[in-house]
């Protein structure tokens, strides 16, 4: 897909993306600790079943599971020679699940790094980059970032090749947990070349309104929102359990679109069944 392809894409119409990964694949079985790519290379068949229900449920994009298999967060459970093989197999996994149906994203997130020096994150980035174009990715995403320096790299890393959505995790404020806060951050990113910018993770979509509607005041790019299903509780067994039904959430997505967001979707603690109902509210079923 080229960048004036996804321009396109997006004034036809509100884009809807995918829900969590990592939390459902967790309720099938994936255990706490692992490493996640890897896991899912040999275990394909939650994630093929989860991604087809997405499809299903009415996402326009799903993202590869490549969240964080660059060379830097790889490192962590030695397989950080394996940045070529993981990122060609879940992309192949993913693209198999949806067909055509879908956009499929190449997903990269922070190394949570915060001192590494630019040029060592560029070159983990770019050589991550360079194995999603190679596995034929519709486009890229920069999700889950805590600062502006990483959602750059990517940037600087992709080198106008293909549309970049960079997200970034912010707290209720505004604020970015590497410092800074998301309104300066998305206008350096959208005069860096970004082709969407926005937020996910973070809150629930009820605590973000006035920073949907003061980043909208600062950018033309299109705007993406994907938050939690509300804020989390830890339950006996130590797993968080959200508290925003699928049907709330959704109500909220809608306003979001009232204010500016094009783009949306969910992230941790949702499933297929927020999507749907989305897409419910959207008019689309």
């Amino acid at each position: 897909m080229t960048k004036q392809e996804f321009q396109k894409l997006v004034k036809q119409d509100i884009i809807i993306l995918d829900g969590a990964t990592g939390s459902n694949l967790m309720k099938a079985g994936m255990p706490r600790g692992v490493c996640t790519e890897k896991w899912i290379c040999e275990n394909p068949e939650p994630l093929t079943k989860l991604q087809r229900a997405y499809r299903d449920a009415g996402s326009q994009v799903v993202y590869a599971p490549t969240f964080s298999a660059n060379a830097v967060s790889l490192e962590n459970h030695g397989l950080e020679k394996e940045v070529r093989e993981l990122n060609l197999h879940l992309v192949d996994i993913s693209r198999k699940a949806v067909g055509d149906a879908c956009l499929v994203a190449g997903d990269v997130t922070t190394t949570g790094k915060q001192d590494m020096p630019y040029e060592q994150l560029l070159d983990a980035y770019k050589e991550q980059i360079d194995v999603l174009l190679e596995a034929g990715v519709d486009l890229l995403v920069a999700e889950t970032m805590l600062g502006v320096t990483e959602p750059m790299a990517v940037l600087d890393a992709a080198t106008g090749r293909i549309p970049v959505m960079c997200t970034l995790t912010v707290e209720s404020d505004g604020s970015l947990f590497f410092g800074g806060n998301i309104y300066e951050a998305v206008e350096t990113l959208e005069a860096m070349g970004a082709d969407a910018v926005g937020i996910n993770c973070s809150t629930g979509p009820d605590q973000l309104f006035s920073v949907v509607e003061n980043i909208r005041k600062k950018m033309e790019i299109p705007l993406i929102v994907k938050p939690n299903a509300g804020m989390p509780v830890i339950d006996a067994s130590g797993c968080p359990v959200y508290s925003m039904g699928a049907e709330e959430f959704a109500g909220h997505m809608k306003r979001m679109t009232e204010i500016g967001a094009d783009i949306i979707g969910g992230c941790c603690g949702t499933s297929p069944d927020y999507i749907r109902q989305i897409s419910k509210v959207l008019g689309r079923v």
